[in-house]
């Protein structure tokens, strides 16, 4: 293959998924919304992250580890209990890698 080619198919790519991505948003933007479908959209950036969060803290590369064996479980919990109860997403952030050392740690 040139690199005419590749080149051609990866800004093809990149227009397509530009269009198919871009174009509804931009449309959707500019409607008014009833209030429950409003609500209803507000929840999915929640949904996605936890799927993504709830997958890797179960099962860590691919695998399932007993509850009290898997140090990214053991780290989670506290670290949701200091999320509910500071509401900060860095200090968050740094008490997940804290609690997940330690429980690495001592798990090991």
């Amino acid at each position: 293959m040139s690199h005419g080619y590749i080149w051609a198919v990866i800004i093809g790519m990149a227009f397509a998924n530009y269009a198919l991505r871009f174009l509804p948003i931009a449309v959707v933007s500019r409607l008014q919304l009833p209030r429950p479908v409003m609500r209803w959209l507000s929840y999915i950036p929640v949904s996605v992250m936890a799927a993504l969060v709830v997958g890797e803290v179960l099962r860590p590369s691919g695998q399932w580890l007993a509850p009290c064996e898997n140090p990214y479980l053991m780290a989670a919990i506290p670290t949701a209990a200091v999320y509910y109860k500071w509401r900060d997403f860095l200090g968050t952030t740094l008490a997940g890698v804290i609690f997940f050392l330690v429980f690495r740690a001592l798990l090991s």
